[in-house]
């Protein structure tokens, strides 16, 4: 597991990250989520040695991070770092010597990540001459070709289309199932809701919130019930049910299991019911949840943006 823990950076007189906690298990895909400026590319940039925190540890599997473990840590930065002048496929696998492969080794994963993501056509054009979304494939690759125990991506699917966001999360789901641990940020929380197995939600550098999806729905999201059936009006006055909105021909209503099950056991009593059941809240309003209450400091400008 990778654990961040208490980790605290300061620039000048910005608090970018103050006593952040929260861990990537392995074998998981965890998002990272939060708005911009929230500390995210800080916290990413800590955990890869880049940046040094004031204070607090990154450890992997209970050991500090050395230079030696990131090593076998993926990086990929939300800015493009890769040479333009290089052919896509030379790009890669040279990264992948970097990392220590031999050629023969990087070239071969190279070719194969290339396939996967669908550059496998332009494997020998410069980086230069491919769009903007297929660089960002060509990256995801380099940060992937040497096989690494850890990945940590900042913005994967940034630009991409629609067959190669697929693709993508089809090769991080494929290095979780391995073992890895995957941290990746996100703005597109459609996309973290729809892989991820944890979150740790971010804003004005403080964790707001952490663990799986089911753990934050839990804490941040009261029991919320629907409710459809001919007869409504009288939903708003049954004992222990609060937050009501009714839209036609449906009722929401907040309250716990036990009023829950008495107001369907009036409903039924009262004519007929085409649905009733739980409401499971998105990530999107669990996120609004959660960072709301920290105000317009949460859209904090973060220093190395």
């Amino acid at each position: 597991m990778l654990s961040v823990k208490d980790v605290t950076r300061t620039f000048g007189s910005v608090r970018a990250l103050d006593g952040v906690t929260f861990d990537v298990p392995r074998g998981q895909l965890t998002g990272f989520v939060g708005g911009n400026g929230a500390g995210k590319t800080t916290a990413m940039r800590i955990i890869m040695r880049v940046l040094a925190a004031d204070s607090g540890t990154v450890t992997l599997d209970g050991a500090p991070v050395t230079a030696q473990a990131a090593r076998r840590f993926g990086y990929m930065p939300e800015e493009r770092g890769l040479y333009p002048k290089m052919s896509t496929a030379e790009q890669v696998s040279y990264l992948g010597m970097l990392h220590g492969l031999d050629r023969a080794t990087a070239q071969g994963r190279a070719i194969e990540l290339l396939r996967i993501l669908g550059l496998e056509p332009r494997a020998y054009d410069p980086v230069e001459k491919l769009s903007l979304g297929n660089q960002q494939r060509a990256q995801i690759a380099a940060a992937l070709v040497h096989d690494p125990d850890v990945l940590i991506l900042d913005e994967p699917f940034s630009g991409l289309d629609p067959l190669a966001v697929e693709s993508v999360m089809g090769l991080l789901s494929k290095f979780a199932d391995r073992g890895a641990a995957v941290l990746f940020s996100s703005h597109q929380l459609d996309l973290v809701e729809r892989i991820t197995d944890s979150l740790a939600i971010i804003a004005a550098g403080r964790i707001r919130a952490a663990g799986s999806r089911a753990d934050l729905i839990a804490a941040h999201a009261p029991p919320s019930y629907a409710l459809q059936a001919a007869d409504l009006d009288w939903v708003a006055t049954a004992r222990g049910v609060s937050n009501v909105a009714k839209q036609p021909g449906q009722v929401s209503f907040q309250a716990d299991d036990a009023a829950a099950q008495e107001v369907l056991r009036l409903a039924v009593a009262r004519g007929p019911v085409v649905s009733f059941g739980p409401v499971v809240p998105s990530l999107a309003e669990i996120f609004k949840d959660v960072v709301e209450p920290a105000g317009p400091a949460a859209n904090l400008q973060e220093a190395t943006a």
